[in-house]
């Protein structure tokens, strides 16, 4: 086969799809310069796609310059055709949610629910267009599914050399689903996520890093510049990654919106009829100025601060904690109701999610805005492999998701739901019990006990036993980061999420690359911790066996003269002196220091450390008073302690009597409770 010479170009003019796409006078405008930039800009996208609400089609065309910035050629591109995963039941997404005893299909499945992608045309861009079309085939990397169809490779005229820069132009076509995974549509909602071919992640010696698509696993990809143009009915509001650079009526009267990114490693959009759009500017001294564009609907405009205020929120703390947002704009999407699109990450936009009814003291929209908005620090800006290590942007987002709302919305409260809509689902009428005050902390400790030991974290995300991603990835992790913090201090933990943040933004780090920061920052080895959190599944358990207070003085014969006096001491907290034992545990595989406290009748307390490291320890202490108490972890340090109510024992309790016993089960089984509605409403 003849493999034409190589010649590396910067930018490729733009290829019109057909007749249909009457795009050529959209592009007449020269993006702004760029600033001077952080990424290594080595995946760049200028695409032109149409929407089609008659035929629900995205029809399109692309033209991808990528650069090998590995010491490794390649002869292969590998890319993601994300929307095949609902293609039908045999893909292994379909087959990974019915593992998950879920379906994002319910009820009668119709043709209009499913979706596919289809890549009609591939050409190569060198010093002559080649056609690659049939130099394409499907790959299935991870579980040979022969019918999987989410793994494109195209195989090459010519190797790509390190430094060297391909293009490839594409032609494609998308049947929009009813949402999956928060893409798709819902009447003349349109939301679109991971909507073109997309290109993997070429790493050197490792080859392409390119999953096939899992219900359980999120994306990957290189950092780049985005030019799109999208067009819509005219009537239609739209939102999109980036900033506008301009929009132009077509003769067929659509309206062809385009937009401008640079430094993102996606690129999402969303367009309907019903969007209210509102703005606001986020400015907080030291910080740069966020421009903040709000879609909601209608319903929903009665939020619209709340949704600002907990947008600044994350804007403040993420921006004063780790670093500064760079982007200067972002987009908050309300997306319309049933959509099933609430509650998602995206470069410089992202979606919410609120109900009709939702008064202020709960944490909706507080909290999935805040989260989402965090996204764009914890895997916007540090873009780690969601596919191998979800738990970094996920597990440090929720740790500072939870972080931001304590310190900018104060305590979450019990409240309940009521009269639930048909088919079930939440009630729509929220009661709250302002005087019942929950643990955000302990919602994830819930979550976290049901896979205490269930998987090793250092495994892929998909790899995962069925239901124990989200365990995992989220609340594991989160609740490892607020252990370190009350180990450590505020005060190391924060530079070394900061220098984290700071060092790999705009790259792709891994769980080694967080670890080397953490012992660098803190100057102490912290391999006894990781190799429990992360390379291991133990479980920690630590426990107040027993307590007793006895008098100081022995009971029987004592030393006498001329023979062995008996002696009885009273039993008289005036009497003496008294010897008091605690006896502790270690019921889990996992070993972390803790604090044993000894409260005393007289009100005085004496702590004792222990490394944690023995299955039990002793600790006795003769003073004038009684002991009246003995807890394990007092300030409750060890967040990932499965089981704190075997933390704490009294010496005078009466658990022993039957009233006792089922008192001391109800008030348990009354907390976790109260936990778990927090976790459902």
């Amino acid at each position: 086969m003849h493999r034409p010479a190589r010649t590396v170009r910067r930018f490729a003019p733009w290829a019109l799809l057909g007749l249909a796409m009457v795009t050529l006078s959209l592009v007449t405008a020269t993006a702004p310069p760029e600033p001077l930039h952080e990424s290594a800009r080595n995946a760049n996208y200028d695409i032109q796609v149409r929407l089609d609400v008659e035929q629900r089609m995205l029809i399109g065309s692309q033209t991808l310059e990528w650069t090998n910035i590995t010491d490794r050629e390649t002869d292969e591109m590998w890319f993601h055709l994300y929307w095949n995963g609902w293609r039908n039941d045999r893909s292994t997404w379909m087959k990974g949610d019915r593992i998950r005893d879920r379906s994002d299909l319910s009820g009668d499945v119709r043709e209009s629910d499913w979706s596919w992608i289809e890549v009609d045309r591939i050409e190569w861009l060198g010093t002559e267009t080649l056609d690659l079309t049939d130099e394409s085939r499907f790959a299935t990397p991870d579980d040979g599914n022969a019918d999987d169809r989410t793994v494109l490779v195209v195989s090459l005229p010519n190797a790509v050399q390190p430094g060297e820069t391909a293009q490839i132009r594409m032609e494609w076509r998308s049947k929009i689903p009813k949402t999956f995974a928060r893409t798709g549509a819902r009447g003349e909602y349109y939301f679109f996520a991971h909507w073109f071919p997309k290109l993997g992640v070429f790493e050197g010696e490792r080859g392409w890093n390119c999953h096939q698509f899992h219900s359980t696993t999120e994306f990957f990809s290189d950092y780049g510049v985005y030019d799109v143009t999208m067009t819509v009915p005219e009537s239609y509001e739209l939102g999109a990654t980036g900033r506008p650079l301009e929009t132009t009526e077509t003769a067929d009267g659509q309206r062809s919106h385009r937009y401008h990114q640079a430094d993102v490693h996606a690129f999402t959009w969303t367009t309907s009829p019903d969007y209210v759009v509102l703005e606001r500017m986020f400015a907080r001294e030291g910080l740069p100025t966020v421009a903040m564009r709000l879609m909601m609907q209608a319903e929903h405009l009665g939020q619209a601060d709340r949704h600002f205020a907990a947008t600044e929120a994350a804007l403040e703390s993420y921006g004063q904690w780790y670093g500064p947002y760079p982007y200067g704009h972002v987009t908050v999407v309300d997306p319309a109701w049933g959509s099933g699109a609430g509650g998602m990450e995206y470069p410089t936009l992202f979606t919410s999610g609120t109900r009709l009814f939702n008064p202020k003291g709960m944490d909706s929209p507080e909290s999935v805005t805040i989260h989402e908005a965090g996204h764009q620090f914890w895997y916007g800006l540090v873009g780690n492999n969601e596919f191998e290590d979800a738990w970094i942007d996920e597990g440090f987002n929720t740790f500072s998701t939870i972080r931001t709302l304590e310190t900018s919305f104060g305590p979450k409260v019990l409240s309940r739901r009521f009269v639930e809509p048909p088919g079930g689902g939440r009630g729509f009428f929220p009661l709250l019990f302002r005087d019942i005050e929950l643990s955000r902390w302990d919602e994830r400790r819930v979550r976290f006990r049901q896979s205490a030991e269930s998987d090793i974290p250092d495994s892929h995300t998909f790899r995962y036993f069925p239901g124990t991603a989200g365990n995992i990835s989220y609340s594991k992790t989160a609740l490892w980061l607020a252990t370190l913090e009350r180990h450590l201090g505020w005060e190391v933990l924060q530079p070394i999420l900061s220098t984290f943040f700071e060092r790999y933004r705009y790259r792709h780090p891994d769980a080694a690359d967080f670890i080397a920061v953490a012992e660098e920052v803190s100057g102490q080895d912290l391999s006894w911790f990781f190799d429990q959190v992360h390379y291991d599944h133990v479980a920690f358990d630590y426990a107040v066996h027993s307590i007793s207070s006895v008098p100081a003085e022995p009971t029987g014969f004592i030393d006498g003269d001329p023979e062995p006096v008996y002696n009885e001491p009273e039993d008289d907290p005036d009497s003496g002196r008294w010897l008091s034992e605690v006896i502790v545990q270690r019921n889990g595989g996992g070993v972390f220091p803790v604090d044993v406290l000894l409260q005393f009748e007289d009100g005085e307390e004496r702590r004792f450390q222990w490394d944690g490291s023995e299955t039990w320890k002793a600790f006795t202490v003769t003073r004038e008073s009684k002991l009246r108490r003995a807890v394990v972890d007092p300030d409750r340090v060890l967040m990932l302690d499965v089981n704190y109510s075997n933390n704490g024992r009294s010496v005078e309790s009466r658990a022993d009597l039957p009233a006792g016993k089922w008192s001391t089960r109800w008030l348990v089984w009354a907390q976790d409770l109260f936990t778990t509605f927090a976790y459902f409403i």
